[in-house]
């Protein structure tokens, strides 16, 4: 699908109101792929499975439609992944973004998205002193990644410094990661950096910064937050499922 000039918008009719979204042109192979699924009619009867408040909304495990509740939620996806579409800061998690969900960073170091899983973001409003702290969590999250990263494409030295017992070479060689790692983050501390619309935003409209550049952010609700506030204030069983079902009856392209 060729880029278009105005951003694509979809309806989403749920057993609780409408939620109208648009999908960010600049995020095209998430774009493309969820009008595909839209199409076809991939979301109609599916429930929103994990709902957690001052958090998100998520949907899209294929495997939901007319799930009984006792049924185990959340693996269901359509067998491909979507590479990873960052635009931080463009798009970050604010309040009312339609992101990705993913597997876990131990299985997808590369962060691809799920094909059919999605969530909506509802987050929570965060103080100055608040966000001073995520950004710090994040600039150590960041270091981490980092350095784990160093450490495993030194592995074989690593490896054979320990074989060997040579306890000063291994401490030549940590030291040396621990200062590229130092080098690397301070390259990168845009990544992590709030800048002051993102804090804006964070403070007056809420969110859930710690998922930026972990997670893809590719629209936006535009229409019925008020359906989404209330699917968020669900009651939910103990792995997070809605007890009354939440059902996505369909999708429609506008």
């Amino acid at each position: 699908m060729e880029n278009q000039a105005t951003e694509t918008k979809v309806l989403m009719h749920t057993n609780k109101g409408d939620i109208k979204l648009k999908l960010y042109n600049d995020t095209p192979l998430h774009r493309d792929n969820f009008i595909k699924l839209v199409k076809e009619g991939q979301y109609n009867g599916l429930l929103f499975h994990r709902v957690i408040k001052d958090f998100m909304i998520q949907g899209g495990d294929v495997t939901s439609k007319d799930a009984p509740m006792n049924k185990q939620l959340g693996a269901g996806d359509l067998g491909y992944t979507v590479p990873a579409e960052f635009r931080y800061p463009k798009y970050f998690h604010k309040k009312g973004t339609l992101c990705a969900a993913r597997t876990g960073d131990e299985v997808n170091p590369e962060k691809a998205s799920s094909a059919s899983q999605f969530y909506i973001v509802t987050g929570k409003k965060y103080s100055e002193q608040e966000l001073n702290q995520m950004e710090k969590q994040l600039e150590g999250r960041l270091k981490q990644e980092i350095f784990a990263r160093l450490q495993n494409e030194n592995k074989s030295k690593i490896m054979e410094f320990y074989r060997s017992g040579n306890k000063e070479e291994l401490a030549i060689l940590r030291d040396t990661l621990i200062g590229k790692t130092e080098l690397e983050a301070e390259k990168r501390k845009d990544e992590v950096k709030l800048n002051p619309e993102l804090r804006e935003a964070y403070k007056n409209v809420g969110g859930v910064p710690f998922l930026d550049n972990q997670y893809t952010v590719y629209g936006e609700v535009v229409e019925g937050m008020d359906v989404v506030d209330a699917i968020q204030s669900s009651k939910t069983n103990k792995q997070d499922r809605p007890t009354e079902n939440i059902v996505i009856n369909s999708v429609e392209i506008l």
